[in-house]
């Protein structure tokens, strides 16, 4: 199998702004602020960080040190114009590490943008909605086949390239778009939606493209929360479902210099993302079971979780970069729909072990 990796690390910084291209009237015309998420992706050359295992750590100080230059500033003393795109090519511009592929700003939880490996701007935000469904093609006893209900939640990823305009795509434009969708799926029962008799989260993801496409023709993906730990994307060609944990484990950094605290038993509550791809079963409207996933996953999630990690005897050392590579090569025998393993040791640091691309950025 061959794989990849690719480091992560996350920054934030307290800034003000003032974004004057917006039209007359805007809110953000007038100065404000907010605390900003930076994040960054690299595909790093081997021998880059200090020591193998080295790497997240590196890369987030080398963000770090580079944000701090924003940190309690008045943005527009950097930029003339310091919207979320622009702050990424900012830190595009200035972070002087190899291998940047995705570079992101988060001007608030619900939204954002992220530069592609391509420059690509891709903005997003995030909505909530609280709606019942069923799935009524599942086994008899399945828990999902009764009535039940979620606080779901939507991103929509737009391409800044393919609009018009100084900002292109703005929230606004996205919350204009979003509203009528909102009336029709918040405190409602999704499956007496024309369209949605089996409203599972890829199908609710790409019923949602099929409708906002035509009007966005810069939509980029759809993605649906159905819980706070698992949902689906959705492009227009194929989906994509991941499922999130948390482990709690001990470990050390055995390659480590001599001295360093990371030689030292310590611990993570570590995030953990599985992402899976695979055509779409018909019949049941899902691509893989998330309940199946969960079950195929928990032999390996029970050898990791309060576990001291630096005693497993196959893993070479215990820096995210082989956890996450580990996680892939034990799962892809038990789900070979499994393609991508994020694992993250703070927010937004970690390392992504990746077996096809990358798929869409989500928030961290």
């Amino acid at each position: 199998m061959n794989t990849r990796t690719w480091f992560t690390a996350a920054a934030g910084f307290e800034a003000a702004r003032q974004v004057d291209i917006l039209p007359p009237g805007h809110r953000s015309r007038r100065l404000h602020g907010h605390s900003f998420l930076a994040r960054v992706r690299c595909a790093l050359p081997s021998g880059w960080a200090a020591f193998p295992g080295g790497e997240v750590e590196q890369l987030r100080e080398a963000l770090a040190q580079q944000i701090a230059r924003l940190d309690y500033r008045l943005l527009n003393e950097q930029l003339t114009h310091p919207t979320d795109e622009n702050l990424a090519r900012w830190v595009r511009r200035h972070l002087a590490v190899p291998g940047l592929e995705q570079v992101g700003i988060q001007s608030t939880a619900h939204e954002g943008v992220d530069l592609d490996p391509a420059g690509q701007a891709h903005v997003w935000r995030r909505y909530v909605f609280q709606s019942a469904h069923r799935l009524p093609n599942v086994p008899a006893g399945h828990q999902c086949g009764r009535m039940h209900g979620h606080g779901f939640e939507v991103i929509l990823h737009a391409n800044q390239a393919l609009g018009d305009g100084d900002m292109a795509i703005d929230y606004d434009q996205l919350d204009a778009l979003w509203a009528p969708f909102h009336e029709l799926l918040d405190h409602a029962c999704l499956n007496d939606l024309p369209g949605l008799h089996n409203p599972t989260s890829e199908l609710l993801a790409s019923w949602l493209w099929q409708r906002l496409k035509p009007r966005l023709p810069a939509l980029s993906w759809v993605t649906v929360y159905e819980t706070g730990s698992c949902g689906a994307n959705y492009d227009g060609q194929r989906w994509r479902i991941w499922k999130e944990l948390t482990l709690d484990s001990a470990l050390q950094l055995r390659q480590a210099p001599a001295g360093s605290k990371l030689r030292r038993i310590h611990g993570h509550t570590y995030t953990l993302r599985l992402h899976l791809s695979a055509p779409l079963d018909e019949l049941m409207g899902w691509t893989v079971d998330f309940g199946d996933v969960k079950q195929l996953f928990t032999p390996i999630f029970k050898s990791l979780d309060h576990q001291p990690l630096h005693e497993i005897a196959d893993l070479a050392d215990n820096d995210t970069a082989s956890i996450a590579h580990w996680i892939l090569a034990k799962a892809r025998p038990l789900l070979p729909q499994l393609d991508r393993v994020d694992l993250y040791q703070t927010r937004g640091c970690g390392a992504l072990a990746l077996a096809d691309d990358e798929g869409p950025a989500l928030p961290v």
